[in-house]
């Protein structure tokens, strides 16, 4: 095992840090497409995890907006990257390494979630909640679908 062949499931942390359903969410999306992830997990030939993480990620990109949304930091919050993260990290790294992924994802998802909460808090005070909560959505998004698409194979 060598830090490249890990390099999507650490990049897919990355993105689970900022938003916790994007990850499932490309991944379904690549799944629902007949894309297939390197790692195998049966879990994403399931049409109910399939839609479901869809839903999840459309509606986090929406709640996120609310002035009452928790911090990514919560216990919920964190407990919800690192199943995201575990779960696609997973499928993104090589056959055999599924485990390796998920560990490597985790471990950058969750204190990545403090620096970009931070960024995030910053971009609010300067520029208000929905419009860096939508520049964050476009760029997390993009950057999971990026990491998915170049990963994912026919």
């Amino acid at each position: 095992m060598n830090i490249r062949s890990l390099l999507p499931s650490i990049l897919i942390g990355a993105v689970a840090s900022a938003r916790s359903m994007t990850p499932m969410a490309t991944i379904a999306t690549a799944r629902l497409v007949g894309r297939h992830t390197p790692g195998h997990l049966v879990l994403l030939d399931n049409p109910l995890f399939k839609y479901g993480a869809l839903a999840m990620g459309a509606g986090e990109l929406v709640g996120d907006k609310m002035k009452s949304a928790p911090d990514r930091t919560v216990p919920l919050g964190l407990l919800a990257r690192v199943m995201s993260a575990g779960i696609a990290g997973a499928a993104l790294a090589p056959k055999g390494q599924e485990a390796q992924g998920a560990v490597a994802a985790v471990a950058t998802a969750v204190p990545l979630a403090y620096l970009t909460l931070a960024a995030r808090k910053q971009a609010i005070a300067e520029i208000g909640q929905t419009r860096s909560g939508l520049i964050e959505d476009a760029l997390i998004v993009a950057a999971g679908a990026a990491i998915v698409a170049l990963s994912a194979r026919q």
